[in-house]
C-alpha cells in the first residue's frame, strides 16, 4: 500500500493506493489540518504502514513539518516531490525544471498516464494553472493565474471596494456582481482555450481542482473533469 498526499494552498488531500485502485481518498482545509493534534493524526486511521509515501506541498513550510511529523509513524521515509527533467514518461522543457511546482509536475504525470495524445492540463483551485502536453509526453510550458476567488478578492481590495459576493455568469452582465463574476470566469476560460489553440486544437483538456467542474461549464473546447488529478500522478510516481 502507498501512500500519496497533495497538501495545496487551501486544501490537504490524501489516498492510500494499493497499486491498482484507490482503496480510500480523504480531504480537508488546510486550517483543519493545521488544527490536528498527534492524538488525531489523519493518517494513521484506516491502514497499516505503506511501502512508499509520495508527498507535493506548495502549502509552505508549517504544512511541511506537519507532514513531516505526521508520516514520522511510519518506516517508509517521504519522498518530496519536485520539478524535475523527467520522470514517469514525462520529459519537462522548463528553463528550470526544478523551479516547476510539485502539484503541476504531478498532475503532468498523470495526464501522462491518463490520456494518449496532446493535452492541456488545468487545475483550477486557489490558483489556476494551464499546462501543455506534447503526444509524446513533453511538457512545453504553462500558465499561472489567480483562481475564480483570489480573482475577487484582488478586485475587492484594489478596486474601489468592489463587493466579494458571487454572481451570476452573463454573456452581457446588467449590474456590477453579474459583471464580476462572468469577468473572472470568462478570464479563466479564455486562458484554457488559448493555450489549446496554442497547441494546434488538438486533444483534450483535463481539468481537475476545486474550481474545475464549473470551468469545465464554460469551455468550448473538448475537456474532461479527473478528480484529484496531482493525487493520481502522485501515485503514478509511487508506483513505478
Amino acid at each position: 500500500m502507498k501512500l500519496a498526499i497533495d497538501a495545496g494552498n487551501s486544501r490537504v488531500k490524501w489516498g492510500w493506493h494499493d497499486g491498482s485502485a484507490w482503496a480510500s481518498v480523504a480531504s480537508v482545509s488546510l486550517i483543519e489540518f493545521a488544527a490536528s493534534s498527534d492524538h488525531i493524526n489523519p493518517f494513521s486511521v484506516t491502514h497499516e504502514s505503506p511501502s512508499r509515501i509520495v508527498i507535493s506541498n506548495v502549502a509552505g513550510e508549517g504544512a511541511q513539518q506537519l507532514l513531516i511529523n505526521w508520516t514520522s509513524i511510519f518506516d517508509a521515509t517521504p519522498e518530496w516531490v519536485h520539478g524535475e527533467a523527467e520522470r514517469c514518461g514525462v520529459r519537462s522543457r522548463y528553463e528550470r525544471p526544478e523551479q516547476l511546482g510539485p502539484d503541476r509536475w504531478a498532475a503532468l504525470i498523470a495526464a501522462r498516464a491518463l490520456q494518449p495524445g496532446p493535452c492541456v492540463v488545468v487545475n483550477a483551485g486557489t490558483a489556476t494553472t494551464v499546462d501543455a502536453l506534447s503526444p509524446d509526453g513533453e511538457f512545453l510550458g504553462g500558465l499561472i493565474l489567480p483562481g475564480i476567488e483570489l480573482m475577487r478578492f484582488v478586485l475587492h481590495e484594489h478596486t474601489g471596494r468592489l463587493p466579494m459576493q458571487e454572481g451570476q455568469f452573463r454573456e452581457l452582465p446588467r449590474n456590477t456582481l453579474d459583471a464580476i463574476e462572468s469577468g473572472c470566469r470568462q478570464a479563466q476560460a479564455g486562458a484554457v482555450e488559448r493555450m489549446f489553440r496554442a497547441m494546434g486544437g488538438a486533444g483534450v483538456c483535463l481539468v481537475s481542482g476545486g474550481g474545475g467542474q464549473a470551468l469545465i461549464e464554460r469551455l468550448s473546447v473538448p475537456s474532461r473533469y479527473v478528480e484529484n488529478l496531482v493525487l493520481e500522478g502522485l501515485a503514478c510516481i509511487a508506483n513505478a
